[in-house]
């Protein structure tokens, strides 16, 4: 029998317990003032363990992008989804994110038996699906869709910094930080901004 090493991840209820595929869903960028909201959906393989699993708000970058990588290349399957800037102005952010977190699960090429997301709300989902505070802390395989979605996300916001380079995306990811409020008033909202967040309304141009 193989044995296994027990961590705070790994003690799981017993309602989590359900035989078949288990998926994690998490998501990244609901506070930002810009880009996409991304979700990030894993089945991860209890024959190919991946150590250093953890939430990936604790994680450094450099550790972050290595078990991205590690992710992609060791979990059973895994799929990244967004809810586009338009999106997330015509839904609000919430129904967005449910919206992005669907995506995710839908495009997983195995069907899990149940899918475990982080928080305390529920996407619309074909399969059993139970949600878990702090979820990202507690469950392997919704700390691995916290790092796909986080690392995901940060790389878009590298690629809108190219576009938009006054904003300082590189920097502060859209986030409503005292320099992108200072960016916004200096040079208004560019078509990545979310229209619907009041900061960036407060700054919009009426012709």
């Amino acid at each position: 029998m193989r044995s296994r090493k027990s961590s705070k991840l790994e003690q799981l209820p017993l309602s989590w317990d359900v035989p078949g595929l288990l998926a994690g869903v998490d998501e990244a960028g609901r506070g930002p003032l810009a880009g996409p909201v991304v979700a990030a959906a894993v089945i991860l393989d209890d024959e190919n363990r991946i150590e250093g699993l953890a939430d990936s708000k604790q994680l450094s970058e450099r550790t972050r992008e290595r078990l991205f990588d590690e992710i992609r290349a060791r979990a059973l399957c895994c799929a990244i989804a967004e809810a586009s800037v338009e999106e997330i102005d015509r839904l609000n952010i919430l129904q967005a994110t449910m919206l992005a977190m669907r995506r995710a699960v839908e495009s997983l090429r195995l069907k899990p038996a149940k899918v475990l997301v982080d928080g305390n709300r529920l996407p619309v989902l074909k399969v059993a699906a139970e949600a878990i505070v702090q979820g990202d802390a507690k469950v392997q395989a919704i700390s691995a869709a916290s790092i796909l979605a986080k690392v995901h996300r940060d790389r878009l916001c590298l690629q809108l910094h190219e576009l938009h380079p006054q904003y300082g995306f590189a920097e502060h990811k859209g986030y409503p930080t005292p320099e992108h409020l200072a960016a916004l008033q200096a040079h208004g909202a560019c078509a990545v901004h979310r229209r619907s967040f009041a900061p960036v309304r407060a700054v919009l141009r009426v012709d």
